[in-house]
C-alpha cells in the first residue's frame, strides 16, 4: 500500500509544493485573481500555523502532496481554518482526501478542546462550500465573526462550527 492516501503534518521544507499546489488550484483552475503576495503566510508554515498551538498537515498520495489543511490558534478557544485545497484528480467523495484532511484538523480541535472553528471562503468555491455545510459547518455574516478571526482580504464568505467535547 505505498500509494495509499495518508495525512501527515508539514513545515516549511514543504513551502514550495504547497505554494505550487494552492497557487495552481485558485488561479489555474478557478481564476481568482490571487498571488503569493496576498497569502504570505504560505512562506513561513511553522511560523503562521504550527507555533501559538496551530498545524498544517499534507496530505499524500505516496510522496506526492495533494492536499493541504491548515489550522491556526486564534485564541479563546477559536480555530482559524485556512488553505484546504485537494488536486482536483483526488477530490470527491470516494477518495475522501477532503474529508480525512477535515477530520484531522477537526480531531486536533478536540484534543486541543477549541469551542469553535471559523474559516473563509470566496463565492466561487460553490463545492467547497457545500462541503463544509455537509460538515455541519454553518455561514456566518463577516459582522457575526469573532473580533480575534484573522480575516484574509479575499474572503467574503464565513463558516463556524460550534465544536462539542
Amino acid at each position: 500500500m505505498a500509494n495509499s492516501i495518508t495525512i501527515r503534518p508539514i513545515y516549511n521544507d514543504w513551502c514550495p509544493q504547497i505554494i505550487a499546489l494552492i497557487l495552481n488550484i485558485q488561479k489555474g483552475e478557478f481564476g481568482l485573481a490571487v498571488t503569493l503576495n496576498d497569502q504570505p503566510d504560505l512562506l513561513d508554515i511553522e511560523k503562521n500555523y504550527h507555533q501559538g498551538g496551530g498545524n498544517f498537515w499534507g496530505a499524500f498520495f505516496g510522496e506526492e502532496l495533494i492536499g493541504t489543511i491548515g489550522l491556526i490558534n486564534s485564541g479563546r478557544g477559536l480555530a482559524t481554518i485556512r488553505k484546504m485545497f485537494v488536486k482536483a484528480d483526488y477530490r470527491g467523495k470516494e477518495r475522501g482526501v477532503a474529508q480525512k484532511l477535515l477530520d484531522t484538523l477537526l480531531q486536533n480541535c478536540h484534543d486541543n478542546q477549541y469551542d469553535d472553528a471559523y474559516l473563509g471562503t470566496v463565492p466561487q468555491l460553490k463545492a467547497a462550500q457545500s462541503f463544509y455545510k455537509r460538515n455541519g459547518f454553518i455561514a456566518t455574516s463577516a459582522d457575526e465573526l469573532p473580533k480575534h478571526f484573522p480575516r484574509m482580504a479575499t474572503d467574503r464568505m464565513f463558516y463556524r462550527l460550534h465544536l462539542n467535547h
